[in-house]
């Protein structure tokens, strides 16, 4: 019989150290699933892993990357490794646009779909109100923004203040921005924005994996002296 995660947990965390276990059961409780950021199509790789970056930052734990023409590749030395601590999820494949389907499945796990936009009549994202549910904020390539269907289909739409002459900041301190002020709303509302036990969990069991060499065969090994 294979243990359970929260097994696997436990027994891993004999094999870092205080310090680490210490960090990580701090870190998880400051994770959110409340809000994910979904990235359409970006082709500038630094502003991509940047965004990574702010997003481990912040405790934002999904991030969704939509590659229709564009492949996204990490460079770590701006990402700072944050991908090994977030949950990406790349959608991806050859001759299919995944705008459609990217929305689909966040709408089915209850995000509304909120397009971050330059116009003028969009809501400033210090006014948006965070008590109608989760939030997947799109943000669109660097010279055309976000795909017609984006916008055709989103719930909401939101803008970063400015105030020069620039029509548009970097998608990378735009998304930075956003981050900022709904994290901080987030965390001073009343609303539990943590995440779930189980997903919690999951991502507790990848952190430990990825810190330990050879998890996976000391997870072996645990797991065959439970059938002996």
């Amino acid at each position: 019989m294979t243990h359970t995660v929260k097994e696997e947990i436990a027994y891993l965390k004999n094999f870092v150290t205080d310090y680490k276990n210490d960090l990580f059961a701090r870190l998880i409780e400051e994770r959110t699933g409340y809000v994910t950021m979904v990235l359409e199509d970006l082709y500038q790789p630094h502003n991509c892993s940047a965004v990574l970056r702010s997003c481990d930052c912040f405790g934002i734990q999904n991030v969704h990357i939509i590659e229709n023409a564009n492949t996204f590749k990490d460079n770590s030395e701006i990402s700072m490794g944050a991908s090994d601590w977030l949950t990406i999820h790349r959608h991806k494949g050859k001759g299919k646009n995944h705008t459609g389907e990217t929305i689909d499945e966040l709408k089915a796990r209850g995000f509304r779909i909120v397009a971050t936009t330059p116009h003028e009549r969009d809501t400033f994202i210090d006014d948006i109100d965070l008590h109608r549910g989760k939030m997947a904020f799109f943000m669109g390539t660097e010279l055309t923004g976000l795909s017609d269907e984006v916008l055709t289909r989103a719930d909401e739409f939101v803008k970063v203040p400015m105030y020069g002459f620039t029509e548009s900041y970097n998608v990378s301190v735009c998304a930075a921005l956003l981050m900022y002020s709904v994290v901080q709303r987030l965390r001073r509302s009343d609303i539990d924005w943590h995440l779930a036990e189980e997903e919690r969990d999951e991502v507790l069991l990848k952190w430990y994996k990825r810190s330990i060499k050879a998890s996976a065969e000391i997870l072996e090994r645990f797991n065959q002296e439970n059938n002996q």
